[in-house]
């Protein structure tokens, strides 16, 4: 639904993006992550045929950014940054607006205004001047916006900054639902919870190019190293020999608890836990040692600062 190969775009001397290449299929959601000036809003401002590129190509709904931009923008909802809402407009008329300038008629328009209000809690204020809006109402009229003609993809910049938790939770609830409907959606976030939470994959940008991209699982193990695991213990033990259990590798151990790294568990676990029940020590529980993707982007970009990724 949304791919791009070797998407490249230079203003004069300065490479904002250089040869990003990427796919999205249908019913899948890629979180972009990247520091501020990393290319992510160039990246975006050229799958939706804003910017052209300076190299490569990208393709949205099977429609090539270049040649076919009115199909693109047809194709697509964007929620940017800068909201761009008009001030003196009410939220119906607002909405009225987008929907004429998509082509939906005068009926399909009325019905999907007021689905949408209706959704995000913003029908008791339909009539006031999004002028008068929070910050959180604003988000959640953009994002309305986005989705008024039902687009095939969507392109989302921060969609849940400055709302309160609970309206966070329900954008993150109908980003689900709109992957469950085979859309295709790109998030550029700087909540790395969000992002692990909503995303199926995720590319990491550096200084407009990609370095790292995948599962999370993927990124963890290209980064981190093999899974850890830690096995807890409901009395004291003395542990010995384990360094001997073929494919475990020892982190660390306790009279209460024991860490360690193996590269296939759902071969290696079985057999270690075995082991240690056969020996007589008290296994409570066993679980992986979480890594959470704050830490993967953190080394990512250290490892990118120094030039080794």
């Amino acid at each position: 639904m949304i791919e791009c190969q070797d998407l490249t775009k230079h203003f004069g001397a300065f490479q904002a993006v250089e040869g990003v290449t990427l796919d999205v299929p249908e019913g899948r959601v890629l979180a972009l992550l990247g520091q501020n000036g990393a290319g992510k809003t160039t990246t975006v401002r050229m799958l939706t045929s804003i910017l052209a590129p300076t190299r490569g190509w990208a393709r949205v709904g099977g429609y090539d950014v270049v040649e076919h931009p009115n199909q693109v923008r047809a194709s697509v909802g964007v929620l940017t940054e800068m909201h761009g809402l008009y001030a003196r407009m009410t939220a119906n008329e607002y909405l009225d607006f987008f929907a004429k300038i998509y082509g939906l008629s005068a009926e399909t328009g009325k019905r999907r205004i007021t689905e949408l209000l209706e959704y995000f809690g913003l029908a008791q204020a339909a009539n006031r001047r999004t002028g008068e809006y929070s910050k959180g109402m604003r988000q959640k009229l953009a994002l309305a916006r986005a989705l008024i003609h039902e687009p095939l993809a969507l392109l989302l910049d921060e969609p849940t900054s400055a709302m309160d938790p609970e309206s966070a939770q329900l954008v993150r609830q109908e980003i689900s639902r709109l992957k469950s409907s085979r859309r295709s959606i790109i998030i550029c976030t700087h909540n790395l919870l969000e992002a692990e939470m909503l995303a199926d994959r995720i590319a990491i940008i550096y200084r407009g190019r990609i370095l790292l991209q995948g599962t999370l699982a993927e990124l963890r193990r290209q980064l981190l190293g093999k899974p850890e695991y830690e096995v807890t213990f409901s009395a004291p033990v003395h542990l010995t020999g384990l360094e001997a259990v073929p494919g475990v590798e020892v982190v660390s151990a306790s009279e209460r608890s024991l860490r360690y790294r193996v590269e296939s568990p759902d071969s290696v676990n079985p057999g270690l836990v075995r082991a240690l029940v056969s020996q007589g020590w008290p296994v409570c529980a066993v679980q992986a040692v979480p890594h959470s993707l704050e830490q993967i982007y953190l080394k990512a970009m250290a490892l990118a600062a120094r030039g080794k990724l």
